[in-house]
């Protein structure tokens, strides 16, 4: 039985079954691919087990619960987690390093705490926070306090008033000489401490970002252990003002709130954000790829609209139109998928550099993070409300849940770092290695395709192959880091301050940055599907990553034509060609669609969706779940008689 389905007496839909019936690939292969082999497939699933197994309301049915039994679900529900966790691992690996604080903050656990996890920042960056940057004295002290949920925390660094500008951070610590203590201090109602997760009523500690002042000298930002409430009564403690922020689009139950040895590099109090921004980018790949599940088997199972006259209604993932609302967004969470398991990788590869007290490869990483974060979160969130809208009305309805995943992406938008700010800082990174490509000096991995165009090298020649594809992108990603620097330059020259010029190029710094990322995904994209590890897969799986690969390229190629056209010729012909490649690789995707989203391995809980479930008996489970609304649990509403009865009898 396929893991995503919840029942084996649930009969599949037929369409459905049908498509995957026809696949060219075997699913399993996929799937142990996208999960990165078979061995974390196979936990992700024993763990889906675990969780959901006595798991019996649909999620969608807690938006009819009040705010506070939301807050109240999210907290029983997150401690069920953890507790099933630790029991998985006592039996599957007793006695060996604890892995479940790590799974308590995957992606993996998404189905079975739906309002929100209230936890999730204590694990995803409390925790490693305190052990990178801690010492060994605070970790024995409060880490393990903290990883072993013996108390409850979170990391405070966001305010009302500044958010991505750490060094405008208002919250003040000022190092009392008389008493050997820090004295934290929230001057103003702008410095209060705003949407940190589980902070409002969750957590009783929180490792707290202020600005360190010695003798009312300015230190930088640093971080401290505070705590918050008592740990037997949870009241406030004296001189703290505490409570949640009120209710959002998403993230229900989150509960966001309000409220010296300096580290051996300046830049390391950012790396615990860095790996945030990580995460984020990686978790709205997936994002993507889960609403794209949805609306791909709704698509099958949707019948409407004849092509040809008198014919029966097609599957509306028969129209080229619906295809391409689809298939996009298919190929584009793969290609961030691929991207940001490279991210991960040089994050590793950067930590245990730092862990050797090597600091040199922390900006790249920080701005590749920023360039990643700010691109996958966007195009989750443009991309998932495609996937809403390519739904109809159903895609409306919260039993849906695209709502939800549209709203998680747009939250990730802003938060650990407002998208445009960050896209400003890669600009600022690519003004710097525009600068040494054209003195010669060497450039980071990320920037050396600056190299050949700032030392005066031409494109060459458009041919169209993929390579060429991924090439063309990279020299328009170039030609406009050198606009954007010669714009710079002129504003220099005309007597702007360096702060002014930034700003007033700052139009375009985000668009020299973010064809700067989406070059390093073609990249990326285009080096994992014919590179060494081809040999290790099927050819029919290579054949199927070989057209998403192929329409991801056409598909970016055609999204930034103007800026390719500005420094490369292509011909009418060529135009022309780009579309037919476009039309090509939706018919060519067509049969696989379904078995590629099923390859996602999404358990149905997780996916939570009436429209997108294993078994996709759309209509079925609409109205079931309709039929469970509290208004239909009883013919006649008390408003009847409270309400609209007399208004009725009113002769108005």
């Amino acid at each position: 039985m396929p893991a995503q389905q919840n029942s084996v007496s649930e009969l599949v839909n037929p369409d459905l079954q049908k498509e995957r019936d026809g696949a060219s690939f075997r699913v399993d292969e996929f799937a142990r691919w996208w999960h990165g082999g078979a061995e974390k497939l196979r936990l992700k699933r024993e763990l889906e087990q675990e969780l959901f197994n006595d798991m019996t309301e649909h999620n969608t049915l807690l938006h009819y619960k009040s705010h506070e039994e939301i807050f109240e679900l999210g907290l029983k529900q997150s401690f069920e987690v953890a507790k099933k966790l630790r029991a998985m691992q006592q039996r599957i690996n007793p006695g060996g390093n604890d892995i479940w604080p790590k799974l308590y903050s995957s992606t993996w656990i998404w189905g079975a705490i739906p309002a929100g996890n209230p936890f999730g920042v204590q694990f995803a960056m409390m925790v490693d926070a305190i052990k990178m940057q801690g010492t060994d004295e605070q970790w024995e002290r409060f880490g393990k306090r903290v990883e072993n949920f013996e108390i409850t925390g979170t990391y405070a660094q966001t305010e009302l008033g500044h958010g991505t500008f750490l060094r405008g951070l208002e919250t003040r610590a000022d190092y009392d000489r008389t008493t050997q203590e820090f004295v934290l201090n929230t001057p103003s109602l702008s410095a209060y401490k705003w949407w940190p997760g589980g902070l409002g009523h969750s957590c009783n500690y929180c490792l707290l970002v202020a600005q360190l002042y010695i003798d009312n000298e300015p230190m930088g930002v640093q971080m401290f252990f505070v705590q918050l409430r008592d740990e037997e009564t949870h009241m406030p403690l004296p001189g703290i003002d505490i409570g949640e922020i009120g209710h959002k689009m998403g993230f229900y139950g989150t509960n966001n709130g309000f409220t010296f040895v300096k580290s051996p590099a300046s830049v390391l109090t950012y790396f615990t954000m860095v790996m945030m921004r990580c995460m984020i980018a990686a978790d709205n790949a997936l994002l993507l790829a889960s609403a794209a599940t949805i609306a791909t088997r709704y698509s099958a199972v949707r019948r409407q609209s004849p092509i040809n006259p008198n014919e029966p209604e097609p599957q509306i993932i028969d129209h080229v139109t619906q295809q391409m609302k689809l298939f996009p967004e298919i190929a584009t969470a793969v290609a961030h998928q691929l991207a940001t398991n490279s991210l991960w990788s040089m994050y590793y590869e950067t930590y245990g550099d730092i862990e050797r007290g090597s600091y040199t490869r922390l900006p790249e990483l920080h701005n590749l993070a920023c360039s990643l974060k700010a691109l996958c979160t966007a195009d989750a969130n443009a991309g998932a409300e495609r996937l809403r809208l390519a739904c109809g009305g159903h895609g409306y309805l919260t039993s849906s849940n695209l709502h939800i995943i549209v709203a998680s992406a747009a939250a990730a938008c802003t938060y650990e770092g407002e998208n445009t700010v960050l896209l400003l800082q890669v600009g600022r990174f690519l003004m710097k290695s525009w600068r040494a490509a054209s003195e010669g000096k060497p450039l980071t991995p990320t920037a050396r395709y600056l190299a050949a165009p700032a030392q005066g090298k031409g494109f060459g020649k458009w041919t169209g192959d993929l390579a060429n594809i991924v090439s063309a992108i990279q020299y328009a990603a170039a030609n406009k880091v050198r606009l954007a620097f010669e714009s710079m330059a002129q504003r220099l020259k005309q007597g702007q301050t360096q702060e002014e010029a930034a700003n007033n190029t700052g139009l375009e710094l985000t668009q020299a940055a973010e064809l700067h990322g989406r070059s390093f995904i073609a990249a990326t994209f285009l080096a994992h599907v014919t590179g060494p590890a081809a040999a290790e897969r099927s050819a029919a799986f290579n054949r199927v990553l070989q057209n998403l690969l192929e329409l991801y390229l056409v598909h970016t190629a055609q999204r930034h034509l103007s800026a390719i056209l500005q420094c490369i010729n292509l011909s009418d012909s060529d135009l022309r060609t780009l579309q037919t490649r476009i039309e090509t690789a939706l018919r060519k995707l067509r049969p696989d669609a379904v078995s590629i989203v099923d390859g996602f391995d999404f358990h149905d809980r997780t996916l939570s969706s009436t429209l997108g479930s294993y078994a996709g008996n759309v209509y079925e489970s609409l109205f079931a779940l309709a039929k469970q609304s509290p208004l239909n649990q009883q013919p006649v509403p008390k408003s009847f008689q409270t309400v609209l009865k007399p208004f009725l009898k009113s002769n108005l």
